[in-house]
């Protein structure tokens, strides 16, 4: 079987679209969420998606599915919040563990299926996806008190090292550190990763880390240019790295290019499907979003793309349609690296 390392020599690979986006699909109600065992749970957990992993279990399987017919390479999991510190919002940090598990066994159900139906296909890679968190390292919530912080940095690496273990149980090919807006959290998750193998001794995955540029400026949210959200993370030598969310591809253009100048490693981009409207919602349309990486790949910037918040299986359809025919970004030759 292919490494996801021997496939990225080969081609561009497309990774899923928003999980979140087909979930509202399918309109859910509390008791959706809830299912039998948590029907007397003592808070509210409609919106609580990565709880689905366990109630709604074929709504996730059949979500994966449908990224996999439309030609993803590589499916999330459904665990953006599967943490002690995200799942306090409903006051499920004792499920993190469970959650990580059963989404990485979610992803796995839909592959078997996949597999089934296209025997001898090329291999489909799960990401362990880890979120951002709704608490950061490196900003105070607490305008009055900028030194003020919700979270200590052991206690954010204490909640990442059990959602690793979660999600290497439940057996995903690689970790996925997204959406990151605070590289100091990231360095958390990071440090979470090693540690985790260090101590079981297992064969590490690979790591994949992407960022988020919130606005025009081209910096994170806690302020870090690309070049410099690059340099800080780049110590943890990791498969790819790229950018994701916030903005569309249009926006996210000139940020994909100056990463692919200065990546040693393979360059990764999944874009919103456009910037939200009034209503907060997407209106880019498919072809459009799969025109735009279809440029980016044709000046040779990318070797993973996808899409973010507001797209779905036609959407992804529609880029791994375009790039499939175009030759992936080729690794440049690095003089120094880190020790």
């Amino acid at each position: 079987m292919k490494t996801i390392q021997d496939c990225l020599k080969e081609r561009i690979l497309v990774i899923d679209g928003a999980m979140g986006t087909m979930i509202q699909r399918h309109k859910l109600e509390e008791a959706d969420y809830r299912g039998e065992r948590f029907k007397d749970w003592h808070c509210d957990v409609k919106g609580n998606n990565d709880l689905l992993n366990i109630t709604q279990p074929d709504i996730i399987i059949g979500i994966h599915k449908q990224y996999l017919d439309a030609g993803a390479d590589i499916i999330e999991t459904n665990t953006f919040s599967s943490t002690t510190i995200a799942m306090a919002d409903y006051e499920m940090q004792s499920l993190a563990y469970e959650l990580n598990v059963a989404a990485a066994q979610c992803a796995a159900k839909a592959r078997d299926l996949y597999y089934a139906e296209h025997p001898g296909c090329e291999p489909r890679f799960i990401a362990g996806a880890i979120g951002p968190l709704n608490k950061t390292l490196s900003l105070s919530p607490d305008v009055n008190n900028p030194g003020f912080r919700a979270v200590t940095f052991d206690e954010v690496v204490t909640a990442y090292y059990e959602q690793v273990k979660g999600l290497v149980d439940g057996g995903v090919d690689l970790l996925l550190v997204e959406t990151i807006f605070d590289t100091l959290n990231a360095k958390a998750a990071i440090f979470a990763i090693k540690k985790y193998f260090r101590d079981t001794k297992k064969e590490s995955l690979p790591v994949s880390i992407s960022g988020t540029i919130t606005d025009a400026s081209g910096r994170t949210l806690s302020g870090q240019t690309l070049e410099a959200f690059y340099t800080s993370v780049m110590h943890a030598k990791p498969l790819s790295i790229g950018l994701n969310c916030a903005l569309g591809a249009k926006e996210m253009r000139p940020h994909i290019e100056e990463l692919s100048q200065i990546a040693s490693c393979y360059v990764s981009a999944y874009p919103n499907a456009g910037l939200p409207n009034a209503m907060g919602e997407y209106d880019e349309h498919p072809a459009d979003t799969a025109h735009y990486l279809e440029d980016w790949a044709n000046e040779g910037w990318v070797n993973i793309v996808g899409g973010c918040c507001g797209t779905t299986p036609d959407h992804i359809r529609h880029i791994a349609e375009e790039v499939k025919k175009i030759s992936p970004r080729r690794l440049p030759v690095v003089e120094t690296s880190f020790a």
